[in-house]
């Protein structure tokens, strides 16, 4: 059995197609895997660290002007399509999965014209042109939020299979217990979980600091990632401040799991699957969507959370001191909107995301 994977360009398209690559195997001992993608992309490091192989074309999404350098970039798309067609020769897969990002788009496409099985699938509640594009030639499209499923063409709702986004084995297995004993936090401490994504965000960061203040006075747990490239300008503004050993102002966070299920209420952006570990642990959250996003797809997946109740989104334009200050103490100190917003969370998760997604794709095995 073989089996390409193509996804790539952020975390966000390359965390999943990790994660079903993982299942396959674990499931299918024998089945070779080969991800195709680009060697800009963070795929280039990511794929290799997870014990898998991968091959590189040259591809660039299309800028929505006009010009030279455009141009360019559809010349290097047809080259990347006889490279890939080259791949699938070579490998023969039997099943091409494309996760996102512009990579997935050749490599989909030849692989529907050569005839081979193909499934999408798509993380955000606003689906990317790509896999709108894609969703009319492939087999099958798995998506994560309902919300996405009038958002895709006609012809290809058929098609649209709603299983989640796959969430990491060691986030789901962690318990708040453990957690705690392991970041040596008080059970009966509230906690405060901040992080911008994998590089921070500087809107967050600018605006931070009272919030800071108020849970030293209440003497709450915190972990706030700051980003690497904005930990020590965030060092500088905190100065002075006296940090108990459970307040804790870090570059990145790398136990993602132990931080997550020891918190309370999380404050962070709205990437598709920091959004699914959120509701898979059933946690209360401040969500601040970064701005400029392809087709604004963070708004989009933070309102979803907000509809049900489970949120509460500050866009950037609406992001103060005084803004985040206040919704997170809204929350923190009220237990009945905290649980409320606990249990909309959990309803919202789907920590069986990952086998459902294998399930689908097992018809084409």
């Amino acid at each position: 059995m073989n089996i390409i994977l193509s996804g790539g360009g952020t975390g966000g398209h390359v965390y999943p197609a990790i994660a079903i690559a993982k299942k396959i195997k674990e499931l299918n001992p024998s089945a070779n895997i080969l991800f195709v993608g680009t060697r800009a992309g963070i795929e280039s490091k990511l794929v290799r660290e997870n014990g898998f192989d991968i091959e590189f074309i040259s591809v660039k999404g299309l800028k929505r002007k006009i010009d030279f350098d455009n141009v360019k970039r559809i010349l290097m798309a047809l080259k990347a399509q006889g490279d890939v067609k080259r791949i699938i020769k070579k490998f023969k897969p039997d099943l091409v999965i494309g996760t996102g990002g512009y990579v997935s788009g050749p490599v989909l496409r030849q692989a529907s014209q050569m005839g081979i099985n193909t499934v999408v699938h798509e993380q955000n509640s606003h689906p990317g042109v790509t896999n709108k594009l894609l969703s009319r030639t492939v087999n099958l499209v798995l998506t994560s939020f309902e919300d996405s499923h009038k958002k895709f063409p006609e012809v290809a709702r058929k098609k649209l299979v709603m299983t989640g986004n796959p969430v990491r084995d060691e986030i789901l297995k962690t318990t708040r217990e453990e957690a705690r004993k392991a970041l040596n936090i008080d059970p009966e401490k509230k906690m405060v979980l901040c992080y911008g994504g994998s590089g921070g965000s500087q809107e967050i960061d600018d605006v931070i600091k009272p919030l800071i203040e108020e849970l030293i006075k209440i003497d709450a747990a915190f972990i706030f990632a700051t980003g690497e490239i904005y930990f020590e300008s965030m060092k500088s503004k905190l100065e002075g401040l006296e940090l108990k050993p459970y307040q804790r102002v870090i570059p990145y966070l790398d136990d993602m799991a132990n931080a997550l299920a020891a918190s309370d209420l999380v404050i962070g952006s709205a990437g598709a699957i920091s959004l699914a570990e959120i509701t898979a642990k059933g946690k209360a959250s401040v969500i601040v969507p970064k701005a400029y996003t392809a087709e604004n797809h963070q708004e989009f997946n933070a309102r979803s959370l907000e509809k049900a109740g489970a949120s509460i989104c500050i866009t950037e334009a609406e992001l103060t001191e005084n803004s985040l200050k206040n919704a997170v103490m809204s929350i923190l100190t009220d237990e009945e909107k905290l649980r409320s917003m606990d249990e909309a969370s959990l309803k919202m998760g789907k920590p069986e995301a990952l086998m459902r997604i294998y399930e689908e794709i097992k018809k084409y095995l």
